[in-house]
């Protein structure tokens, strides 16, 4: 047999991870049900269009699919095609010609969830149901442009327009990609689930499946040395978005007790008074900017400090090496830092201060706490 192929769509992804002209496959995964949703809309369309037929034609998308054929430059471009058996066929030309209806329907929905108008006028509300499985991998700077060269009407895809189409859909709940850390005060193995506790106290349950069951038991066993694990899966939210359950976990492993991400998540739960009534909490963003540069400029060779709050709002990140007593306080606001170390013995002294926002500060901190190891003279 011989097929035909025929441009269909060409979204653009926009965010980091796709600047390098390529796609994760967890984001793939979004194309596939994509074409499922193409093909039920598909089928919706002529229902409505032919209101005497209770069914489709038998065989009426068995000769046309979507594949990808391959991926563009411009952040990252999969171009989709229709792949059309070429014999001559009635279904084939009809089920094009409704595919791409469905495509121009999908679409003009998202552009209305991103211009606040009625999405219903363009899908039913059990058809809004496929956005719970399209798109809830994408991060929160992360945008799907599927018409990227309308400027005015570029029909974007992200967590809100998301969040808006599933709310037209009128489900109770929807899924999205979750990454957390916890404990794990319960494990069930007869009904093979597990609990999670959350940093905010929260307890949530997830499934207890045979790949993750070593890792899950042994956080458990830990549990009162407080053990903790990360843990990346699929969580179920409500209608106010909160988190009711984890549908799967694709992904867990132990924690390292001094692991950076995992401190300054707990650190971020600190109000202002958390000191005896003084100390202020720490802003956030600047948190979020020391754990992305930390885990990017910090070499992995070395020992991970203590990480403590201080009383103006900072951190104050601590080692105790060979004899020395070394700390770096940071401010979240300058970005700078003040290091200083303190051989105990001798009394010899280390000061320094840095610029961390710069690559080439984070490389001197380093040489410094080499030397004190002695890797260095």
């Amino acid at each position: 047999m011989e097929y035909q192929t025929i441009d269909f769509l060409s979204p653009r992804f926009l965010g980091k991870r796709f600047e390098d002209h390529s796609i994760p496959l967890e984001i793939l995964k979004d194309l596939s049900v994509f074409e499922e949703m193409v093909n039920e809309v598909a089928k919706w369309l002529y229902l409505e269009e032919h209101p005497d037929r209770l069914r489709v034609p038998r065989g009426f998308t068995n000769e046309i699919s979507i594949k990808l054929q391959n991926i563009q430059k411009g952040s990252a471009i999969p171009k989709l095609v229709l792949v059309i058996l070429t014999l001559p066929s009635l279904f084939a030309s009809e089920s094009q010609n409704y595919f791409e209806k469905a495509r121009d329907k999908i679409i003009s929905s998202i552009d209305a969830a991103e211009n606040n108008k009625r999405i219903t006028e363009h899908l039913p509300e059990h058809l809004l149901v496929y956005f719970d499985r399209i798109g809830r991998s994408l991060l929160d700077e992360e945008v799907i442009e599927f018409k990227p060269n309308d400027l005015d009407h570029p029909a974007r895809l992200n967590k809100i327009t998301r969040k808006s189409l599933l709310a037209s859909s009128k489900v109770k709940e929807y899924s999205e990609e979750i990454i957390l850390n916890g404990s794990i005060p319960e494990a069930d193995q007869d009904k093979n689930i597990f609990t999670l506790l959350k940093k905010d106290s929260k307890r949530i349950i997830a499934p207890l499946d045979p790949i993750i069951k070593n890792i899950v038991l042994k956080a458990f066993n830990d549990y009162q040395n407080n053990q903790e694990i990360t843990l990346k899966g699929i969580g179920r939210f409500n209608s106010n978005s909160e988190l009711e359950r984890i549908e799967s976990i694709e992904h867990i492993q132990l924690v390292d007790k001094l692991d950076i991400s995992n401190r300054l998540a707990e650190l971020t739960l600190l109000k202002d008074g958390w000191l005896d009534g003084k100390g202020k909490a720490l802003n956030r963003s600047g948190i979020n900017w020391l754990e992305k540069t930390f885990e990017s400029l910090y070499e992995a060779s070395l020992p991970l400090p203590r990480i403590f709050p201080t009383a103006e709002g900072g951190v104050q990140a601590e080692w105790s090496i060979n004899n020395w007593e070394i700390s770096l306080e940071i401010d979240l606001d300058s970005k700078y830092g003040e290091f200083q170390a303190l051989e105990i013995d001798s009394g010899a002294e280390i000061e320094e201060k840095y610029n961390l926002n710069e690559s080439f500060s984070w490389g001197e901190l380093n040489k410094n706490l080499k030397k004190i190891i002695g890797e260095l003279k």
